[in-house]
Protein backbone atom coordinates (compact mmCIF):
# COMPACT_ATOMS: atom_id res chain seq x y z
CA UNK A 1 0.00 0.00 0.00
CA UNK A 2 1.28 3.16 -1.39
CA UNK A 3 2.05 6.78 0.95
CA UNK A 4 -0.63 8.23 -0.61
CA UNK A 5 -3.21 5.72 -0.20
CA UNK A 6 -2.90 5.38 3.41
CA UNK A 7 -2.81 9.03 4.00
CA UNK A 8 -5.96 9.30 2.12
CA UNK A 9 -7.90 6.38 4.06
CA UNK A 10 -6.57 8.17 6.97
CA UNK A 11 -8.21 11.44 6.31
CA UNK A 12 -11.43 9.22 5.48
CA UNK A 13 -11.55 7.82 8.85
CA UNK A 14 -11.04 10.86 10.38
CA UNK A 15 -13.58 12.50 8.54
CA UNK A 16 -15.82 9.93 10.28
CA UNK A 17 -14.85 10.22 13.36
CA UNK A 18 -16.08 13.51 13.33
CA UNK A 19 -19.27 13.34 11.92
CA UNK A 20 -19.91 11.15 14.62
CA UNK A 21 -19.04 13.21 17.22
CA UNK A 22 -20.87 15.82 15.71
CA UNK A 23 -24.30 13.59 15.19
CA UNK A 24 -23.36 12.68 19.41
CA UNK A 25 -23.71 16.27 20.84
CA UNK A 26 -27.24 16.98 19.62
CA UNK A 27 -29.61 17.27 22.79
CA UNK A 28 -31.32 13.57 22.28
CA UNK A 29 -30.02 12.71 26.00
CA UNK A 30 -30.90 16.58 27.56
CA UNK A 31 -34.19 16.26 27.97
CA UNK A 32 -36.24 14.59 30.70
CA UNK A 33 -37.33 10.62 29.59
CA UNK A 34 -34.69 10.72 27.01
CA UNK A 35 -32.13 8.11 26.24
CA UNK A 36 -28.67 7.15 24.68
CA UNK A 37 -28.04 3.73 24.36
CA UNK A 38 -25.19 1.83 23.84
CA UNK A 39 -25.54 -1.82 23.59
CA UNK A 40 -27.48 -3.17 26.93
CA UNK A 41 -26.85 0.59 28.67
CA UNK A 42 -28.29 3.12 28.07
CA UNK A 43 -27.68 6.76 30.06
CA UNK A 44 -31.06 8.00 30.53
CA UNK A 45 -32.53 11.51 31.59
CA UNK A 46 -34.68 11.40 34.33
CA UNK A 47 -37.64 13.79 36.03
CA UNK A 48 -35.00 15.99 37.58
CA UNK A 49 -32.91 16.10 35.07
CA UNK A 50 -30.10 13.67 36.12
CA UNK A 51 -28.47 11.53 33.37
CA UNK A 52 -28.60 8.06 34.92
CA UNK A 53 -26.94 5.07 32.85
CA UNK A 54 -28.75 1.75 33.19
CA UNK A 55 -28.84 -1.83 32.12
CA UNK A 56 -32.01 -2.33 29.15
CA UNK A 57 -34.24 -3.85 29.86
CA UNK A 58 -33.67 -3.70 33.58
CA UNK A 59 -35.34 -7.21 34.62
CA UNK A 60 -35.39 -6.43 38.90
CA UNK A 61 -37.07 -3.57 39.29
CA UNK A 62 -37.81 -1.74 43.02
CA UNK A 63 -39.95 1.28 43.58
CA UNK A 64 -39.53 3.74 46.57
CA UNK A 65 -41.52 6.76 47.57
CA UNK A 66 -45.31 8.13 47.39
CA UNK A 67 -46.82 6.77 44.02
CA UNK A 68 -43.10 5.13 42.29
CA UNK A 69 -44.78 1.42 42.31
CA UNK A 70 -48.41 2.56 40.98
CA UNK A 71 -46.65 4.04 37.66
CA UNK A 72 -44.34 0.81 37.69
CA UNK A 73 -47.51 -1.35 37.47
CA UNK A 74 -49.24 0.66 35.11
CA UNK A 75 -45.99 0.29 32.96
CA UNK A 76 -46.75 -3.07 33.10
CA UNK A 77 -43.47 -3.63 35.48
CA UNK A 78 -45.30 -5.34 38.32
CA UNK A 79 -43.85 -8.97 37.44
CA UNK A 80 -40.12 -7.33 38.03
CA UNK A 81 -40.69 -6.01 41.27
CA UNK A 82 -38.06 -7.53 43.92
CA UNK A 83 -39.41 -5.89 46.81
CA UNK A 84 -41.58 -3.32 48.21
CA UNK A 85 -41.81 -0.79 51.15
CA UNK A 86 -43.31 -1.96 54.15
CA UNK A 87 -45.63 0.72 54.04
CA UNK A 88 -46.91 -0.54 51.10
CA UNK A 89 -47.58 -3.56 52.94
CA UNK A 90 -50.16 -2.61 55.30
CA UNK A 91 -53.70 -1.77 54.48
CA UNK A 92 -54.76 -2.33 51.02
CA UNK A 93 -57.55 -0.32 50.55
CA UNK A 94 -57.95 2.77 48.19
CA UNK A 95 -54.75 1.52 46.24
CA UNK A 96 -56.25 -0.15 42.93
CA UNK A 97 -52.55 -1.40 42.18
CA UNK A 98 -51.79 -3.83 45.00
CA UNK A 99 -55.33 -5.08 44.89
CA UNK A 100 -54.27 -5.97 41.50
CA UNK A 101 -51.04 -7.37 42.19
CA UNK A 102 -51.49 -9.06 45.83
CA UNK A 103 -48.63 -10.76 45.41
CA UNK A 104 -46.29 -7.68 45.83
CA UNK A 105 -47.07 -7.76 49.70
CA UNK A 106 -45.16 -11.13 49.42
CA UNK A 107 -42.12 -9.60 48.01
CA UNK A 108 -38.85 -8.70 50.62
CA UNK A 109 -39.40 -5.35 52.18
CA UNK A 110 -37.06 -2.72 51.25
CA UNK A 111 -37.86 0.13 54.01
CA UNK A 112 -40.51 1.53 55.72
CA UNK A 113 -41.93 3.95 53.65
CA UNK A 114 -44.36 6.25 53.62
CA UNK A 115 -43.98 9.87 52.30
CA UNK A 116 -41.89 10.97 54.79
CA UNK A 117 -39.21 8.20 55.44
CA UNK A 118 -35.72 7.76 53.96
CA UNK A 119 -34.70 5.37 52.18
CA UNK A 120 -33.12 1.91 53.70
CA UNK A 121 -29.63 1.94 51.86
CA UNK A 122 -29.21 -1.69 53.28
CA UNK A 123 -32.81 -3.81 52.65
CA UNK A 124 -32.97 -2.06 48.78
CA UNK A 125 -29.04 -3.57 48.42
CA UNK A 126 -30.12 -6.76 49.67
CA UNK A 127 -32.59 -7.49 46.91
CA UNK A 128 -30.43 -6.61 43.98
CA UNK A 129 -32.55 -4.48 42.02
CA UNK A 130 -31.28 -3.30 38.39
CA UNK A 131 -32.72 -0.12 38.80
CA UNK A 132 -34.68 1.79 41.67
CA UNK A 133 -37.11 3.93 40.66
CA UNK A 134 -38.14 6.90 42.95
CA UNK A 135 -41.21 9.36 43.17
CA UNK A 136 -41.65 12.68 45.45
CA UNK A 137 -38.96 10.89 47.94
CA UNK A 138 -35.71 12.70 46.47
CA UNK A 139 -34.40 15.88 45.31
CA UNK A 140 -30.76 16.02 43.24
CA UNK A 141 -28.74 14.96 45.78
CA UNK A 142 -30.50 12.57 47.93
CA UNK A 143 -30.92 10.34 44.54
CA UNK A 144 -27.00 10.75 44.10
CA UNK A 145 -26.71 10.16 47.72
CA UNK A 146 -28.41 7.10 46.98
CA UNK A 147 -27.37 5.98 43.94
CA UNK A 148 -23.66 6.34 45.32
CA UNK A 149 -24.36 4.00 48.50
CA UNK A 150 -26.38 1.31 46.82
CA UNK A 151 -24.13 1.40 43.86
CA UNK A 152 -27.57 0.98 41.96
CA UNK A 153 -28.88 3.46 39.24
CA UNK A 154 -31.70 5.56 40.55
CA UNK A 155 -34.45 7.27 38.29
CA UNK A 156 -36.59 9.75 39.87
CA UNK A 157 -40.22 10.00 38.71
CA UNK A 158 -42.85 12.75 38.71
CA UNK A 159 -46.83 13.16 38.92
CA UNK A 160 -46.42 16.90 38.21
CA UNK A 161 -49.05 19.38 39.23
CA UNK A 162 -52.25 18.41 37.39
CA UNK A 163 -53.20 14.76 38.57
CA UNK A 164 -54.86 12.82 36.78
CA UNK A 165 -53.96 14.56 33.42
CA UNK A 166 -50.00 15.69 33.02
CA UNK A 167 -47.56 15.47 30.91
CA UNK A 168 -45.00 14.80 33.57
CA UNK A 169 -47.05 11.73 34.43
CA UNK A 170 -47.07 10.77 30.67
CA UNK A 171 -43.28 11.10 30.55
CA UNK A 172 -42.55 9.32 33.93
CA UNK A 173 -44.83 5.88 32.28
CA UNK A 174 -42.62 6.48 29.16
CA UNK A 175 -39.49 6.42 31.34
CA UNK A 176 -40.50 3.67 32.96
CA UNK A 177 -41.44 1.81 29.70
CA UNK A 178 -37.48 2.31 28.12
CA UNK A 179 -35.80 1.44 31.42
CA UNK A 180 -37.87 -2.10 31.65
CA UNK A 181 -38.54 -2.64 28.24
CA UNK A 182 -42.25 -1.94 27.78
CA UNK A 183 -42.30 0.99 25.55
CA UNK A 184 -45.54 0.22 23.65
CA UNK A 185 -47.05 -0.55 27.15
CA UNK A 186 -46.13 2.83 28.49
CA UNK A 187 -47.19 3.88 25.22
CA UNK A 188 -50.66 2.33 24.98
CA UNK A 189 -51.15 3.96 28.88
CA UNK A 190 -50.47 7.32 28.17
CA UNK A 191 -52.71 7.39 24.43
CA UNK A 192 -55.25 5.72 26.80
CA UNK A 193 -55.16 8.93 29.50
CA UNK A 194 -54.62 11.77 26.56
CA UNK A 195 -57.88 9.96 25.05
CA UNK A 196 -60.06 9.95 28.66
CA UNK A 197 -58.67 13.63 28.89
CA UNK A 198 -59.86 14.80 25.37
CA UNK A 199 -63.25 12.49 25.62
CA UNK A 200 -64.12 14.40 29.08
CA UNK A 201 -62.73 18.29 27.07
CA UNK A 202 -65.42 17.33 24.48
CA UNK A 203 -68.38 16.59 26.18
CA UNK A 204 -69.02 20.18 27.78
CA UNK A 205 -67.03 22.12 25.48
CA UNK A 206 -68.98 24.87 24.91
CA UNK A 207 -71.26 25.34 27.96
CA UNK A 208 -71.57 28.44 28.93
CA UNK A 209 -69.38 29.39 32.48
CA UNK A 210 -73.08 31.04 33.66
CA UNK A 211 -74.88 28.14 32.48
CA UNK A 212 -73.25 25.55 34.55
CA UNK A 213 -74.02 24.21 38.27
CA UNK A 214 -71.63 25.83 41.14
CA UNK A 215 -69.76 22.75 42.88
CA UNK A 216 -67.63 22.02 45.46
CA UNK A 217 -65.83 19.10 47.26
CA UNK A 218 -65.12 18.06 50.71
CA UNK A 219 -63.45 15.81 52.91
CA UNK A 220 -60.54 15.15 51.14
CA UNK A 221 -57.48 13.20 52.54
CA UNK A 222 -54.52 14.95 53.06
CA UNK A 223 -51.95 12.61 54.67
CA UNK A 224 -55.12 11.58 57.30
CA UNK A 225 -58.81 12.05 56.73
CA UNK A 226 -60.20 15.29 57.33
CA UNK A 227 -64.21 16.22 57.50
CA UNK A 228 -66.20 18.80 55.02
CA UNK A 229 -63.53 21.88 55.57
CA UNK A 230 -61.09 19.85 53.41
CA UNK A 231 -61.15 20.67 49.90
CA UNK A 232 -58.81 21.67 46.65
CA UNK A 233 -59.03 24.47 44.34
CA UNK A 234 -57.67 23.44 40.81
CA UNK A 235 -58.82 19.86 41.72
CA UNK A 236 -58.05 17.33 38.95
CA UNK A 237 -61.65 15.61 38.31
CA UNK A 238 -63.58 19.09 38.37
CA UNK A 239 -60.85 20.63 35.80
CA UNK A 240 -61.16 17.44 33.46
CA UNK A 241 -64.99 18.43 32.70
CA UNK A 242 -64.76 22.46 33.06
CA UNK A 243 -67.09 22.07 36.48
CA UNK A 244 -66.76 25.54 38.35
CA UNK A 245 -65.24 25.17 40.98
CA UNK A 246 -66.39 27.43 43.97
CA UNK A 247 -63.22 27.19 45.67
CA UNK A 248 -61.19 28.75 42.76
CA UNK A 249 -61.97 32.00 43.89
CA UNK A 250 -59.30 31.79 46.42
CA UNK A 251 -57.11 31.85 43.75
CA UNK A 252 -55.31 28.92 45.64
CA UNK A 253 -53.96 26.05 44.17
CA UNK A 254 -54.54 22.57 45.62
CA UNK A 255 -55.49 21.21 48.99
CA UNK A 256 -56.63 23.57 51.33
CA UNK A 257 -59.24 23.79 54.72
CA UNK A 258 -61.69 26.51 54.64
CA UNK A 259 -63.43 28.09 57.22
CA UNK A 260 -66.65 26.22 57.24
CA UNK A 261 -68.62 30.10 56.90
CA UNK A 262 -67.04 30.22 53.65
CA UNK A 263 -68.86 27.09 52.61
CA UNK A 264 -72.33 28.89 53.49
CA UNK A 265 -71.33 31.93 51.81
CA UNK A 266 -70.53 29.97 48.41
CA UNK A 267 -73.44 27.69 49.07
CA UNK A 268 -72.98 25.46 45.99
CA UNK A 269 -75.31 23.99 43.89
CA UNK A 270 -73.96 20.21 43.97
CA UNK A 271 -71.19 19.22 46.80
CA UNK A 272 -69.31 15.87 46.63
CA UNK A 273 -67.99 13.96 49.57
CA UNK A 274 -64.70 12.28 49.33
CA UNK A 275 -65.79 8.71 50.78
CA UNK A 276 -62.43 9.10 52.58
CA UNK A 277 -63.56 11.42 55.15
CA UNK A 278 -67.18 10.74 54.56
CA UNK A 279 -67.48 9.29 58.32
CA UNK A 280 -65.81 12.39 59.66
CA UNK A 281 -68.89 14.69 57.68
CA UNK A 282 -71.60 12.21 59.28
CA UNK A 283 -70.46 12.77 62.70
CA UNK A 284 -70.25 16.69 61.70
CA UNK A 285 -73.76 16.52 60.66
CA UNK A 286 -74.59 14.98 64.03
CA UNK A 287 -73.32 17.70 65.99
CA UNK A 288 -74.18 20.78 63.53
CA UNK A 289 -77.66 20.00 61.58
CA UNK A 290 -77.97 23.65 61.44
CA UNK A 291 -75.06 24.46 59.44
CA UNK A 292 -75.93 21.34 56.90
CA UNK A 293 -79.39 22.42 56.78
CA UNK A 294 -78.64 25.44 55.74
CA UNK A 295 -76.79 24.42 52.58
CA UNK A 296 -79.04 24.02 49.20
CA UNK A 297 -76.78 21.18 48.34
CA UNK A 298 -78.08 19.38 51.33
CA UNK A 299 -81.47 20.55 51.26
CA UNK A 300 -81.75 19.50 47.69
CA UNK A 301 -80.90 16.27 47.59
CA UNK A 302 -77.14 17.23 45.86
CA UNK A 303 -75.00 15.54 47.92
CA UNK A 304 -72.82 12.66 46.23
CA UNK A 305 -69.77 10.49 47.82
CA UNK A 306 -66.85 10.09 45.18
CA UNK A 307 -64.31 7.34 45.68
CA UNK A 308 -60.89 8.99 47.21
CA UNK A 309 -57.81 8.74 44.60
CA UNK A 310 -55.12 10.40 47.21
CA UNK A 311 -53.25 7.57 48.85
CA UNK A 312 -49.99 7.71 49.06
CA UNK A 313 -49.65 10.09 46.22
CA UNK A 314 -52.70 9.97 43.29
CA UNK A 315 -54.21 6.86 42.03
CA UNK A 316 -54.50 7.75 38.70
CA UNK A 317 -57.19 5.18 37.36
CA UNK A 318 -59.43 6.27 40.13
CA UNK A 319 -59.06 10.05 39.44
CA UNK A 320 -60.11 9.57 36.02
CA UNK A 321 -63.01 7.40 37.01
CA UNK A 322 -64.25 10.00 39.91
CA UNK A 323 -63.76 12.95 36.31
CA UNK A 324 -66.68 10.63 34.67
CA UNK A 325 -68.77 10.72 37.72
CA UNK A 326 -68.87 14.32 38.07
CA UNK A 327 -69.74 14.21 34.49
CA UNK A 328 -72.13 12.55 34.61
CA UNK A 329 -73.76 14.16 37.90
CA UNK A 330 -72.90 17.91 36.77
CA UNK A 331 -73.72 17.30 33.84
CA UNK A 332 -76.16 14.58 32.84
CA UNK A 333 -77.24 15.22 29.03
CA UNK A 334 -73.80 15.71 28.03
CA UNK A 335 -72.61 12.52 29.62
CA UNK A 336 -76.20 10.38 29.15
CA UNK A 337 -74.17 7.58 27.72
CA UNK A 338 -71.94 6.99 30.04
CA UNK A 339 -72.54 4.40 32.77
CA UNK A 340 -69.89 5.46 35.69
CA UNK A 341 -69.28 2.13 37.01
CA UNK A 342 -69.20 0.58 33.80
CA UNK A 343 -66.64 3.16 33.14
CA UNK A 344 -64.38 3.19 36.07
CA UNK A 345 -64.47 -0.56 35.55
CA UNK A 346 -62.97 0.48 32.19
CA UNK A 347 -60.37 2.28 33.25
CA UNK A 348 -59.03 -0.12 35.91
CA UNK A 349 -59.01 -2.85 33.70
CA UNK A 350 -57.07 -1.04 31.20
CA UNK A 351 -54.75 0.26 33.54
CA UNK A 352 -54.11 -2.49 36.10
CA UNK A 353 -55.91 -5.53 34.14
CA UNK A 354 -59.02 -6.18 36.52
CA UNK A 355 -62.03 -4.61 36.97
CA UNK A 356 -61.49 -3.34 40.51
CA UNK A 357 -64.47 -0.93 41.07
CA UNK A 358 -66.94 -3.13 43.41
CA UNK A 359 -64.35 -3.35 46.02
CA UNK A 360 -62.80 -0.09 46.06
CA UNK A 361 -66.52 0.60 46.43
CA UNK A 362 -66.92 -1.98 48.90
CA UNK A 363 -64.52 -0.29 51.03
CA UNK A 364 -65.39 3.15 50.24
CA UNK A 365 -69.31 3.59 49.29
CA UNK A 366 -68.71 3.60 45.47
CA UNK A 367 -70.52 6.33 43.13
CA UNK A 368 -73.65 7.20 44.43
CA UNK A 369 -75.90 9.92 46.17
CA UNK A 370 -75.32 10.48 50.04
CA UNK A 371 -78.57 11.01 52.36
CA UNK A 372 -78.28 12.11 56.00
CA UNK A 373 -82.27 10.81 57.03
CA UNK A 374 -80.84 8.24 59.08
CA UNK A 375 -79.12 11.27 61.23
CA UNK A 376 -82.04 13.28 61.73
Amino acid sequence: MDFRFKKTAAAAVLVLLFAALIGGCGSAGSEKGAAEQNGDRAVITDMLGRKVEVSIPAERLAAIGPGALRLVCYAGGAEKVVGIENFEKQRSAGRPYILAYPELKNLPTIGQGGPDSAPDVEKLAAVKPDVIFAAYLLDKSRADELQAKTGIPVVVLSYGEKVPFDEDIYESLKLIGRVIGSEKRAEEVVKYLKKCREDLIERTRGIPEDEKPRVYVGALGMKGFHGIESTAAEYGPFDAVGVVNVVDETGSSGSIMIEKEKLLSWDPDIIFIDEGGLHLVRDDYRKNKKFYQSLKAFNNGRVYGQIPFNYYAANIDTAVADAYFVGKVVFPEQFKDVDPIKKADEIYSFMLGKPLYDQMAGDFGGFKKITFSDLE
